[in-house]
């Protein structure tokens, strides 16, 4: 499988392309969701991965459900052991992890679980072979080496400070996965993991089916069969949680507010760190000019966006890091200034012409805006954004496509886009502005370049002093601010309507952790679905 497929999955979010076919509307649980047996649950997603192998991503962020990793989050996003015994023991160096692996392991298929399953995961992701997208979040891996079947040794090249949390990395089986092709055997879509539960079925986009493992560590999950059932129209997605459908579903800020008067659902909202941009393509002889970005960067009403599209659902985005972020570099909003825009491109010479459309040199203050098919929210966006940038004189052509359509066209249009990633602010940055990654699929979509962003991305990762990290990542906030390549627009909550079914083992309660830009899948209320209960008789809102 090509590494861009990959990161077209990976980068496809909400809404997808298509209407559902006959096929998918059915119900993907045999029996209604909410009217179906106890200890089933069927969830609405929008988008399927194209790979279930971790050694090609999936699962990399942890929560996949048929994989562990050797550390997990839990519901406060603190790392918590897995595979792993407990906590790795850090040398005073930073350069070295040492992990104690959890004994009597087995994965689905009853094989054990060693140290040698990690290394070969590890291994294999750093293989330029290998079509893993994101192998330069591991880029601090110099060495990883087992001792003896329980115990796993990491040697870094420098300290990297957030090394821990990459270790959420799901591990793949070394008899099962290393005896095929990486990229296209059997694995990728018939994998076998030591997680809760164990795949049964994929029906290409239609569903995915999921049978508890009774043998997990963790203990034998109490919803014994998990759909997920592939849903890519936000409205079909409502209808059918609405009918009993499904038990639950990922919603837009619209949709899931028709749910408020049903004493039958509840709606949960996750903090999160995606966000909404517009990649502004150097290649571009208008949206790759600096005037022309700048101004679009004051021209565009953030705050109008999450009140009108969002329904407040999200706060305004003014880079990669989300404003309630520790790791935020205060002083970096940029305030709704059209008058401001309006000066930056007169005094570059970018002139109103006849139309109101400026003009410099004979070329016309216009570019393509693309946004994927079928998704509401971007596409409100990118009206939105187009609406904004025509008032300072910037016409803006916005056309919807597929990510086939898009991506050959990434290099020189510019494209209503979405990432983020919580935790570390190496996560949200160094894929997405850094230079060597430009066109690297969709790894810096704008391709863009900046010395001193450049510099302050690799102090950042190469140190574990928390005043230099804080000073190289706040150059990098008002690097951008001055020098913008994408324009930021939105961080956007994400929303979950579910049926009022369950509860949880105590200390977990059915809610949500903060989010990545990826959701639906790995995500949402149900990220601990191996500790749900089905509730008891009368205990369910009336």
């Amino acid at each position: 499988m090509a590494a861009r497929s990959v990161r077209r999955a990976t980068a496809a979010i909400l809404t997808g392309a298509t209407v559902l076919s006959a096929a998918a509307c059915a119900n993907p649980g045999g029996a209604a969701g909410s009217g179906g047996p106890e200890d089933s649950a069927v969830v609405g997603i929008a988008y399927e991965p194209e790979t279930l192998s971790p050694l090609l991503g999936y699962g990399k962020d942890g929560n996949s459900k048929i994989f562990d990793g050797l550390l997990a989050f839990d519901a406060r996003m603190e790392l918590r052991p897995a595979l792993a015994a407990a906590l790795p023991a850090v040398s005073a160096d930073g350069l070295t992890y040492t992990y104690k692996l959890r004994r009597g392991v087995k994965f689905s298929d009853g094989h054990p679980f060693t140290a040698a399953d990690v290394v070969f995961t590890y291994r294999t992701v750093l293989d330029p072979r290998t079509n893993n997208a994101s192998r330069t979040e591991l880029d601090a891996l110099k060495d990883v080496r087992a001792v003896g079947a329980d115990t796993v040794v990491f040697t870094l090249k420098y300290p990297y400070a957030p090394f821990a949390q990459r270790t959420v990395l799901a591990i793949a089986p070394e008899h099962v996965a290393g005896r095929q092709d990486v990229n296209t055997g059997p694995f990728t879509t018939k994998p076998v993991g030591t997680g809760p539960y164990v795949l049964t079925g994929w029906s290409k986009g239609e569903k995915l089916t999921f049978e508890a493992n009774p043998d997990y560590w963790g203990g034998a999950p109490a919803v014994k069969r998990f759909v997920m059932a592939v849903v890519k129209d936000d409205d079909v997605r409502a209808t059918r949680l609405r009918a009993g459908d499904l038990d639950a579903a990922v919603l837009p800020p619209a949709l899931a507010a028709g749910f408020k008067g049903d004493a039958t659902k509840k709606t949960y909202a996750a903090t999160t760190y995606d966000y909404r941009n517009v990649t502004l393509p150097t290649d571009n002889p208008v949206a790759g000019d600096a005037a022309i970005r700048r101004a679009l960067d004051l021209a565009v009403d953030r705050q109008a966006m999450v009140d009108k599209i969002l329904d407040g659902a999200g706060k305004p985005a003014y880079g990669p890091v989300p404003t309630g972020s520790p790791w935020f570099a205060r002083g970096t909003e940029r305030r709704h200034d059209l008058a401001g825009a309006r000066k930056i491109l007169d005094e570059a010479g970018w002139k109103p012409g006849p139309d109101g459309v400026r003009v410099r040199n004979g070329v016309r203050a216009a570019f393509p805006l693309w946004y994927l098919s079928g998704d509401k929210l971007r596409q409100d966006h990118a009206l939105a954004y187009a609406s904004d940038a025509r008032k300072a004189g910037i016409a803006l052509t916005t056309q919807a496509g597929t990510w086939e359509v898009i991506e050959p066209r990434m290099r020189t249009d510019a494209v209503l886009a979405g990432g983020g990633s919580p935790g570390d602010p190496d996560f949200d940055q160094y894929l997405l502005l850094k230079s060597t990654l430009a066109g690297d699929g969709f790894n810096n979509m704008a391709r863009y370049a900046d010395r001193t962003v450049d510099r302050a991305l690799e102090d950042g990762r190469r140190t574990d002093d928390p005043a230099r990290r804080r000073a190289a990542y706040d150059t990098v906030q008002r690097q951008l601010q001055k020098n913008p390549g994408y324009t930021f627009l939105t961080h956007i909550d994400h929303l979950y309507v579910v049926a009022d079914r369950w509860e949880t083992t105590p200390g977990g309660g059915l809610g949500t952790q903060v989010e990545p830009h990826d959701h639906g899948l790995a995500s949402g209320p149900w990220w601990n679905i191996e500790d749900w209960k089905p509730k008891k008789a009368g205990e369910s809102a009336k």
